[in-house]
């Protein structure tokens, strides 16, 4: 019964049936990634910071907008990201003035401030969702609540859809530009003009660690991480023993989503482009591994967290907003 519920939300959603359709000046994967990052405008947000207190003495921190009646969806940012990255600031604006409440949830040391243990977070670091969860249905009591990743924050969600099944206890999900394969994600991201997004990740990534030296020299070889080249040398030197993995093909292994999505129970949309600079085509996995409440649409065009159409530079659409804000809509009206 569940999954043949699931199934009629995901396959009605007939407003969107239009497919994404690139402007023709960033025709370029590489355009389509880099556009939001320099050259959109970052709207002003009135946040409102919430911190939960965790159950292993550490914390997580979650920026929300001023509260409306609608549906919450919470928000998950990719590798070094936050409430403050291009994507994640611009759905926020869009989404509250339609009405709906968007909360950013931040991965452990994201959220300006260094976590207390001595770790970080991963693509399967999924334990936190569940406290922020229970916390937005408290919040917000009688309200359908949403979840949204991307890219790193995409894959930690549907792993987690896929470990909870039916007990995920949301109403529906997406997940945009999602790593699905991380061996081919680390291999691409050293690979060409994609060494440009390795390169900037990492210095994020070092910022952070330097932050957090003395908890972490008790537990990593730290100056060899400082060093590390590329993902493949940081996960292995870093995410791997911080968080109980053998090494980087361990936790590369483990941490995939594929083979959940089959599990997965409420109605989920997953958004991805074939260009995508961090992954391969063929990285995309085939139609027949998804459960039956989960759609998926691929575009040839979009980039890495992209998705920006429009005729003129000066009238960039970001098509990726209106498309989760009609998903989530549409969910809305059936729950």
């Amino acid at each position: 019964m569940q999954d043949s519920v699931a199934a009629t939300l995901a396959a009605a959603d007939t407003p969107a049936a239009a497919p994404f359709r690139a402007a023709w000046w960033l025709g370029n994967a590489h355009l389509q990634t880099l556009w939001p990052t320099v050259a959109r405008r970052r709207p002003r947000l009135p946040l409102v910071w919430h911190r939960l207190e965790l159950a292993d003495g550490d914390f997580i921190d979650l920026a929300g907008l001023p509260p409306r009646p609608g549906p919450v969806i919470m928000l998950l940012h990719g590798l070094a990201g936050s409430v403050h990255s291009p994507y994640a600031a611009g759905l926020m604006h869009s989404l509250h003035r339609q009405g709906f409440n968007p909360v950013q949830f931040h991965f452990r040391s994201c959220s300006g401030e260094p976590n207390r243990l001595p770790r970080l977070y991963h693509s399967g670091d999924t334990a936190d969702l569940a406290p922020a969860r229970d916390w937005l249905r408290a919040q917000y009591p009688h309200t359908p609540l949403y979840m949204v990743g991307f890219s790193l924050g995409a894959n930690v969600l549907l792993k987690w859809l896929g470990d909870c099944g039916a007990e995920a206890g949301i109403d529906g999900a997406a997940a945009v530009s999602v790593p699905f394969n991380l061996h081919h994600a680390a291999t691409r991201l050293s690979q060409g003009f994609s060494r440009i997004y390795q390169s900037y990740l990492l210095r994020k990534l070092r910022h952070t660690m330097r932050q957090k030296a003395a908890q972490l020299r008790a537990h990593i070889d730290f100056d060899a991480a400082m060093r590390a080249r590329n993902f493949f040398e940081y996960d292995d030197l870093v995410t791997a023993p911080l968080h109980g993995f053998a090494g980087v093909d361990d936790y590369y292994e483990r941490v995939c989503c594929v083979p959940g999505l089959r599990h997965i129970a409420v109605p989920c949309l997953i958004l991805h482009a074939r260009d995508d600079p961090f992954m391969y085509p063929h990285s995309i996995p085939a139609g027949d591994v998804l459960s039956t409440s989960t759609r998926m649409e691929v575009s040839a065009h979009g980039g890495h967290v992209g998705f920006i159409a429009g005729t003129l530079p000066g009238r960039a659409h970001y098509w990726l907003e209106g498309r989760l804000a009609r998903w989530f809509a549409h969910l809305a009206t059936l729950s």
